[in-house]
Parts: C-alpha cells; sequence; structure tokens
C-alpha cells in the first residue's frame, strides 16, 4: 500500500512553496486527489452505493410524479366534475403548477438524501488514513497539509458530485415536466453542488480532529442535521423568547342588539384596540437563513404568476412556500387582525403584504455565506491538525 502510494508522489525537488507557487500547490492537491480517487474506485462498496443511490431516487420519482400528477387531476378536472370544463389555458397552467410541484419536492429528496450520503465520502479521509499508516506516508513527502487537505476535499467534492451528476437524469425529468423556468434550474443545481462541498469539508475537518472514525462520522453526522433541521427547529422553539403584548387593532362582527337571541341576529363591525401577544419572527428569522433548504428555495428565482392557476407569484410548490414563508417571518406579525370578513379589504391587505414581501431583500446571500464561512473553518482546522511535527496527538494515535 505505502509502495504504491510513494510511487506517484511527486519527486523531491524543493519546497513547493518556494518553488512552483500555484502551480505546485495545484499539483501537490492533483496529486492527493488522484491517490483518494484511486483508492474509492478500487473498492466495490462505492459502485454499491452509487447504484442503490441511482435505484432509490428513480423509485422515490417515479411515486412522486404518480401522486402529485393524480393530486392535481383530480382537483382540478378537466372534464368538470363539480364544476365547468377547464380551459385549455387552465389546463396548461394546472400541469404546470403539479410540475413544479414535482420538481421541488424531488430536488429538497436529492439534497435531503445527499446530507445522508456526503458526510461518509470524507468523515473518515484524515483519521482512517493515520490508521492505516498511510497519512504519515504522505507527510514525509513534499506535500503541505494544505495540498494534503484540498486534495481529500477535492476528491470528496468530486465523488460528491457523481452523485449528483447520477441525480441529475430525475432533476431533469422533473424539469421536462414544465412550469419550471431554466434559471431555476441551474441555481438549484448550482446551490446543491455547494452544499456537498460545505458537508465534505465539515467531515474532513472532523476526521482530523477526532482520532477514531467512528466519532468523526457521528459528528458530522449531528452537524449536517443541525443544519438541515435543528436550524429550524430552534427558530420554531424561539417563539417564546420573541413573543410580546401589542396593541392591535382588532375586527369583529357582534349583534347590533346584543338581546337578540334570533337564529340570525342582526350584525355590525366593531373595531377594538386590543392587548394581543404575538411572536415577533422579524427577532429571530436570522436561524433558518443557513439552512440548505431555505438557502436552495429563496436562491431560486420566483415563479411568473401567469403561469399559475390562480394568478398568484407566491406559488404552492415546495420552492416557493418556503421561499415567501420565510419573508413572512422577516415582517413580523400584521398590524392588523381581522377585518370582519369584509372580501374586497382582504384582497387589499393581501396585496399590501405582498408587496411588503417582494420589497425585502433577498436571504440566500446570508445563508451561503454561512455555510462557506463554516466549510473553510473546518477546513482551516484541517489543516492546521495535519502540520508536522504536532506538538501534541490524541491517545492511541498512530503515526506510521
Amino acid at each position: 500500500m505505502t509502495a504504491g502510494l510513494t510511487a506517484t508522489l511527486p519527486a523531491p525537488s524543493g519546497p513547493p512553496e518556494t518553488t512552483g507557487g500555484i502551480g505546485a500547490l495545484w499539483s501537490g492537491v492533483r496529486t492527493v486527489a488522484r491517490l483518494e480517487l484511486r483508492q474509492r474506485v478500487r473498492s466495490s462498496r462505492w459502485f454499491v452505493v452509487l447504484g442503490i443511490w441511482v435505484v432509490v431516487l428513480g423509485g422515490l420519482t417515479m411515486l412522486i410524479r404518480w401522486a402529485v400528477q393524480r393530486s392535481y387531476e383530480v382537483g382540478l378536472n378537466p372534464e368538470g366534475v363539480g364544476g365547468d370544463a377547464l380551459s385549455q389555458a387552465q389546463i396548461h397552467a394546472r400541469d404546470a403548477d403539479a410540475g413544479r410541484m414535482i420538481f421541488g419536492i424531488i430536488v429538497f429528496l436529492v439534497l435531503s438524501l445527499g446530507g445522508l450520503v456526503a458526510p461518509a465520502l470524507s468523515a473518515t479521509s484524515v483519521n482512517g488514513d493515520r490508521s492505516a499508516g498511510v497519512l504519515a506516508t504522505l507527510q514525509t513527502t513534499l506535500l503541505t497539509p494544505t495540498q494534503i487537505v484540498l486534495g481529500k476535499l477535492a476528491a470528496a467534492w468530486l465523488v460528491g458530485l457523481a452523485l449528483l451528476v447520477a441525480a441529475a437524469p430525475f432533476i431533469a425529468w422533473a424539469y421536462l415536466d414544465g412550469g419550471t423556468p431554466v434559471l431555476r434550474l441551474l441555481v438549484v443545481l448550482a446551490i446543491l453542488a455547494l452544499t456537498l462541498l460545505v458537508v465534505c469539508a465539515v467531515g474532513l475537518g472532523y476526521s482530523a480532529l477526532t482520532a477514531r472514525t467512528s466519532s468523526s462520522a457521528v459528528l458530522t453526522y449531528l452537524t449536517v442535521a443541525l443544519l438541515y433541521l435543528g436550524l429550524p427547529l430552534l427558530f420554531a422553539l424561539s417563539f417564546p423568547l420573541v413573543t410580546a403584548t401589542d396593541k392591535v387593532t382588532v375586527s369583529s362582527l357582534e349583534p347590533i342588539n346584543p338581546d337578540d337571541t334570533s337564529t340570525n341576529p342582526a350584525l355590525h363591525c366593531v373595531t377594538a384596540v386590543e392587548s394581543v401577544s404575538r411572536p415577533h419572527t422579524e427577532r429571530s428569522w436570522w436561524l433558518l437563513a443557513a439552512s440548505p433548504y431555505v438557502l436552495l428555495a429563496d436562491a431560486s428565482p420566483r415563479i411568473d404568476p401567469a403561469s399559475t392557476v390562480n394568478g398568484s407569484s407566491s406559488g404552492s410548490d415546495p420552492l416557493s412556500v418556503i421561499r415567501q414563508g420565510v419573508r413572512e417571518a422577516r415582517l413580523g406579525p400584521a398590524p392588523i387582525d381581522g377585518n370582519c370578513g369584509n372580501l374586497e379589504q382582504d384582497s387589499q391587505l393581501s396585496a399590501q403584504r405582498g408587496d411588503q414581501r417582494d420589497a425585502l431583500g433577498v436571504t440566500w446571500p446570508y445563508g451561503l455565506a454561512a455555510n462557506l464561512l463554516l466549510g473553510l473553518a473546518f477546513t482551516l482546522t484541517a489543516i492546521r491538525r495535519l502540520r508536522s511535527p504536532a506538538r501534541s496527538l490524541p491517545r492511541g494515535t498512530r503515526v506510521a
């Protein structure tokens, strides 16, 4: 094993930092990445994982498409069951809504499964090589800690991208169902690739910090769970902390004559200012920004209202729902509670609220910056831990 590794390492021609600059850095990174990829390709487990990935995605994609299309056909039947027949424009809008729904579900499915598989690509990269005695061989060459870490990260990311490429036909299948702009498709693929990079960096950092592969794997999965589901859960649990008592204008229908006991008494609208306890989510919405689900949804371009069944810009697909939900959280509670069932006033208030949401800036740059900084922090930690000679090593750590 060691002989095979040393045979492909760069010849000793001087320290890389002083002999080639960026070129030497890239040469070392490429060498380490090639070694990592050769080890993975030689392992039959990699092909098993890839096959299971394709089979699971393919089966779930077919089930999701059938379920969504069936639900939309029942809800808006072109034959006019329960009402007038739909026009061709309405049928086209219905199919576009169904296509966006399928696309959103498939994208979130790929993101979720990627969060389960990606930690295994790098969570044992450093401590696994240290236990096998391979890491010490790399450290005795001219390769720097930066080259070793970046090479391992590049190899893990390339394997993650291979999983994304294997999932691309199912994403494209959902895209071809219609209703999804091509820009949304490109943005989704870019965010998925960056999320895989961050997860691989987290796993690599933990593998350099811990001596046992089981510990690094568990810590990586816990961190991914915190990013994916923990942050939305913390946002929900923060409601009691941001709840305050506000003076709110409340409107309600009350009988004109309080003594009228008839079945349909005459009613009038009564408006009053009351003290109401409400959660001010505009103070805690930032907890959602770093979640990959929110990042993916908010970065996706808004759909064209003309392509929806009801002409709404909010949309009913998962990406649009989360995007609008985060903006609602940023706005906080509405200033008026109830309007006596006045449909015209309801429409006006809804339009004003929609304009306020659309006027808000995007959220995804904050989430993307937080994720990239997290990945950078774990990468720098791994580089620091691989510097030699090491001042201290965990008990039981194998050096060579």
